[in-house]
Parts: C-alpha cells; structure tokens; sequence
C-alpha cells in the first residue's frame, strides 16, 4: 500500500471552504482522511509545520513544444519544471509540429506524460486543422483520445464564422474554446505595447486595442451560440471591461491572467536595456492595464491564473528585441511571483490565492483534483508563505531560460509536490 501522511500543515481547500491546522493522509493515489491528528505507523511521514498544503495546482496554459521542438523543450523537461513550480499537472497548447489537430498527436503526448511520470498532463487541441483557421479539426475524435479544451494559441481564431461553428460544435463535448484575442491586423508588426515607452524606444506598438476587438467580438459569439469562450493570458482594461459585462449578464465567458501581465510594465523593456526576455504576446502592458488587471484578480473577475510557459532556446532570445521570438518561461517562478504580489504585498486572502490555481483551472476545464475531499485524486502542493530566495535560471529544470524575473528576491516558493500520492518533487536542503 502506497501511504504518505503530511502532518502539522495549515489545509488550505477552498473547495471545503477549509483553511486550518490538520494532518492529510493520502493512501493508494487518492484522499484518505484529514483530521485534526492522524497517526498510521504505516505511512511515509511529511512534517509540513509551518507550511500550506494545498489542493495541487494546474497551470491550464503551457506550451511543452513537443512534437517538434525539443531543442526548446520536451514533454518530460516541461513536466520536470512543472513540478519543481508546485504544480500538480498542466495543459499543453497544440502549436507543435506537427500540430495537435488529431487523435494521434494527442495520444503521443499522453505516452510521453506517462513515461515521464512526473505531472499530470491534459492535452488542448486546435481549433483549426494545422492552426490555418479554414477548417475545423477533428475535435470530436481528440476529446476521445482526451484533450479537455480546444485552441489555436499562438494565433487567434480570427475567422469569426469557424469561431461560431467552434463554439456551437464544443457544445456536444462539454469542452471550452480558449481564445488568443488578438486582430492580427492592428498588431501589424508591433512588438511591445502601444504607448508612451514604445514610442519613446522606436519600437513598433501592439494597441491595447488589438485584444479588446477580439474579446469584444467573443463576447457576441458566445451569446449567439451559448458555447464556453476562455480568455487567454488577457491583459487590457478594455477587454476586461467587456468580459465583467459578459459574465453579468450570464454568459459563459471566463478569463486567465498570467503572472508576468500582473508583475510588469511596458517600461521593464527600457529598464532592461530590451531584454528579449521581456518581450511576450499579449505584451506587458502599461500602469493603467496593469492596475485594471490587479483590480479585477482580486475583485473576482480573473477566473485563474496561468503561466502561459513559453521557453525558446538563449540563441533565438539571444537576437535583438525586434526579430527575438515573443514569450516566457512561467512555471518555475508562478508561485512566487503571484504569492509575493497577490497576497504578501496586496493581501489577496490565501483561499482566494490557492482557488485561483487549483480549484478554478480544474472546475474551468473539469479536471480531476482542485479539491483535498476523501477520495479525490492525491496530488498535493506545499509551499512555504515566508521563504525567501532569489530567481536563478540556471537552477531551472527547464530546457530554456528565458525568464524576465532572473536575479529576482521573492517570498513564498513551493516545498514539496505529490502526485497521485507519490512525491514527485521536494526542494533541497540548503
């Protein structure tokens, strides 16, 4: 029997609406008990005095870049670094070569998840048939083989009539549609956020503007068709403007805000001297995004976070800003960036800060766990409220580095992550 007992830890679920000192003991992959003190000589013991056990967290937005570009990452370093983030289990985006827009892509990253052992891994497949947006793919067989949203991130679904169909279609599956909101044809060739900075730099801006559009035109879609749209690492006050008068007039319309969009401006681009690492799509965006974005996280807006983990290889963030490839890596620095933000400095109640990575991406996409219930699946993240250290890529378990927050003092960083009621990763001893 496969028993592990997590003694002493303060039980966060806000599933239970459950914040206080108990013992969780998990036995044979799932949730046996809590109680206020358990004893089993036959259990592996984990003092977590003075830590959070949580309900695991999901990240419903990462790129594994497998198949297609391991030299970036593969499903088992992207799974490896997941963990070593606390998290639990992850979504992977379809834009890989070849693209997830069938069964058997989608089974070859389930046997690479499975190989590797690590993280839960829950396919996304495309919209679109090779992400072209002409077509739709064949969604009803990747559900089949287990993909749990649909999405041609990496590109919006711009062809409003295959947007319409998509989420008539999803309907029968009860899966979402996830949404890069962008019209390609504002963003032209930006590559930072539209405003004072960028035309300061001589940088080509991407106008708040771009997004707004295609939230705005999402939001129509989906009370014509009553499908579910899900709103990709959204950015601007404008779009969530929009997505609060969706959700109050009772459409099924959510959103996801990403640790970097929360934790920088448009100015850390000049800060750092165009640093490729702070280049990203939807760009960091300026105060008044920023604030309004903060806001509508702690006011409920923002359904859950996300990393939007995008790594690239050092040569090719290694070229100027202008021809460097947009993206971040995300999952080995989410935890604190978001604790240290959200809760130590604008005091976000802890509930609200595990609801937003674990009960929500897994009610949002329902997905086993998001919860500590007797007989739920065993997956556990611990982490440490007061721990303090500094962001060093080189200890990332990634394949790629490109992090803006290197070099970094944060609080809050995760301790142990239990999968399935197996330690999957537990941080050294220093």
């Amino acid at each position: 029997m496969n028993r592990l007992l997590i003694k002493h830890g303060r039980v966060v679920d806000p599933a239970q609406r459950l914040d206080d000192g108990m013992d969780v003991l998990l036995a044979d992959g799932v949730v046996a008990r809590l109680a206020e003190r358990i004893e089993d000589p036959q259990a592996q013991v984990i003092d977590a005095a003075g830590l959070v056990v949580a309900p695991g967290f999901i990240d419903v937005h990462v790129h594994l870049r497998e198949p297609g570009f391991e030299y970036k990452e593969t499903v088992a370093t992207g799974v490896a670094a997941a963990v070593a983030g606390g998290f639990t289990a992850v979504c992977c985006m379809p834009n890989t070569s070849p693209v997830n827009d069938s069964a058997a892509v989608t089974e070859f990253i389930a046997k690479r998840a499975a190989e590797a052992a690590l993280a839960r891994v829950y396919p996304i497949g495309a919209v679109s048939k090779g992400l072209a947006g002409e077509e739709l793919a064949e969604i009803g067989e990747m559900v089949r083989a287990g993909v749990v949203a649909v999405s041609d991130d990496g590109k919006p679904v711009h062809n409003a009539y295959l947007m319409r169909r998509a989420l008539e279609y999803t309907q029968l599956f009860g899966i979402p549609v996830i949404d890069h909101c962008e019209e390609p044809t504002l963003t032209s060739r930006g590559v930072m956020h539209e405003g004072a900075v960028a035309t300061r730099l001589g940088l080509a801006g991407i106008p708040a503007a771009a997004e707004e559009v295609m939230v705005a035109r999402d939001v129509v879609l989906a009370e014509l068709t009553g499908g579910r749209v899900h709103i990709a690492h959204i950015s601007t006050r404008g779009a969530l403007e929009r997505v609060r008068e969706a959700k109050a007039r009772g459409l099924q319309v959510t959103c996801e805000a990403t640790p970097h969009h929360l934790a920088l401006l448009d100015q850390a681009v000049a800060d750092s001297e165009f640093d490729p690492n702070t280049k990203m799509n939807p760009p960091l965006r300026s105060q008044e995004h920023v604030a309004a974005l903060l806001d509508a996280v702690l006011d409920g807006t923002v359904d859950c976070l996300a990393t939007d983990h995008a790594p690239h290889h050092a040569d090719e963030k290694a070229l100027e800003f202008d021809l460097a490839p947009f993206g971040v890596v995300g999952l080995e620095t989410a935890l604190p960036v978001t604790y240290d933000l959200l809760v130590r400095r604008h005091g976000l109640p802890l509930k609200n800060f595990v609801a937003l990575w674990s009960t929500a991406p897994a009610r949002l996409l329902g997905l086993p766990g998001g919860n500590l219930k007797p007989g739920s699946p065993a997956d556990v993240t611990i982490f440490k409220p007061e721990a303090r250290a500094v962001v060093n890529p080189e200890r990332f378990r990634s394949l790629s580095r490109n992090t803006p927050f290197g070099g970094q003092r944060l609080c809050g960083w995760p301790v142990a992550t239990i999968v399935g009621g197996r330690v999957a990763w537990q941080r050294e001893r220093r």
